[in-house]
């Protein structure tokens, strides 16, 4: 009987610790671009991308942008143009 309680403890506290894992890397605003993606922020918000959880990927004319959020991509869609641009002189910047 000791020994089935210990294991359950120890699975409890296995499984807690990996829920507190991924709850802290979406706190801490770990983001889900692509280390090769030249921009840290969110054309549209200005935000840190990964700050508001899952960033939106959006493609325009075979370029991708990366937003903070869902509620970027109206005004992205107003301008994609504006935000391409954007992309592609920080990444002329970068080499």
């Amino acid at each position: 009987m000791n020994t089935r309680k210990l294991i359950t403890l120890i699975a409890v506290a296995l499984f807690s610790a990996g829920i507190s894992f991924a709850d802290e890397h979406k706190e801490h605003g770990k983001s889900d671009v692509p280390a090769t993606y030249p921009l840290k922020k969110c054309v549209v918000s200005d935000d840190p991308l990964g700050e508001h959880g899952k960033s939106v990927k959006m493609t325009y004319e075979g370029t991708d942008i990366y937003l903070c959020c869902k509620d970027c991509i109206k005004d992205f869609k107003k301008d994609p143009a504006k935000y391409v641009k954007m992309v592609k002189d920080a990444e002329a910047k970068k080499k």
